[in-house]
């Protein structure tokens, strides 16, 4: 019942709600040719390298993130196929995923400084903590980390006004950031996220994780599926994981929430350290292309 009021929601905001007037990016042609490959009993590797090889950019920056010191290679990669073979089928897509997101929302870097490498570190954060989780898809995981926070972009390419609220919310100390962006535009950036999200034909797991990603008190609703609550978790762990990293200060969420996510998924403050130390070269490797 409760992932059916979230579909309504979403589906309400994006035909006669606030949403109608943003522009959500539709969903990119190589993407369904992707998803629908993948989603075959035996997708198939050449069909896949055909269509991560069929745009040159989307090549050239596959090779690259292949090479990068995330994935220590001793041998470069030099092909699609090489990479394809190094990464396997699902994590090649997520990356594929994130190349096309990233290529399809234009905003100016200096209204979000590294708002795309921040993106790509939670995605790997979330990723590594989903391995020591029982039960819970790696590579979900990981595009839900490039989701995540993607209404923000959106948002400043579709409403007027949204940069200026975008200063104001991470500025407020006496409400959150969902609600100042509500006060301002009735809506926020985890709904427009999850709806690009649903436009992007994502498993549902997926945009109900960025649509409750700041609701906290999900994690005690039954109603909620433990595959979305899971998430995020994950996400707020992700999220405390990336900004220690990037120095920035303790964020309100964390320091209010931290606790419960950690009890949520029966994590000590001792392995939080572990993966701090263990993602700091991952981390320091990103390439966002």
């Amino acid at each position: 019942m409760k992932a059916q009021a979230i579909n309504r929601e979403l589906d309400y905001a994006r035909d006669a709600g606030p949403v109608k007037h943003i522009v959500i990016p539709p969903c990119p042609q190589l993407l369904v040719q992707l998803q629908t490959e993948l989603s075959q009993a035996d997708p198939d590797p050449q069909v896949v390298a055909a269509i991560a090889g069929s745009d040159v950019a989307m090549t050239a920056a596959l090779i690259r993130i292949a090479n990068s010191p995330v994935y220590a290679r001793r041998e470069p990669v030099s092909s699609v196929a090489q990479a394809i073979s190094m990464l396997g089928m699902k994590p090649t897509a997520t990356l594929l995923t994130g190349f096309l997101l990233r290529n399809t929302i234009h905003i100016d870097p200096t209204l979000i400084e590294h708002f795309w490498e921040s993106s790509t570190r939670r995605s790997l954060a979330m990723a590594h903590i989903a391995r020591q989780m029982y039960g819970v898809d790696v590579e979900v995981a990981r595009t839900c980390g490039l989701f995540f926070h993607v209404g923000i972009p959106v948002m400043l390419q579709g409403l007027r006004g949204y940069s200026g609220t975008l200063v104001e919310a991470m500025a407020r100390q006496d409400r959150s950031f969902i609600q100042t962006e509500n006060a301002a535009h009735r809506t926020d950036h985890a709904v427009v996220g999850a709806i690009v999200a649903r436009t992007w034909r994502l498993p549902q797991v997926i945009s109900h994780a960025v649509r409750l990603h700041h609701d906290f008190a999900v994690l005690s609703d039954t109603g909620v599926e433990l595959d979305v609550r899971n998430l995020v978790a994950i996400a707020a762990i992700a999220d405390h994981l990336v900004a220690n990293h990037e120095g920035l200060e303790i964020q309100r969420e964390w320091q209010r929430h931290g606790a419960d996510c950690l009890a949520f998924l029966q994590v000590g403050e001792a392995e939080v350290e572990a993966w701090v130390d263990a993602l700091y070269p991952a981390f320091e490797g990103v390439v966002v292309a």
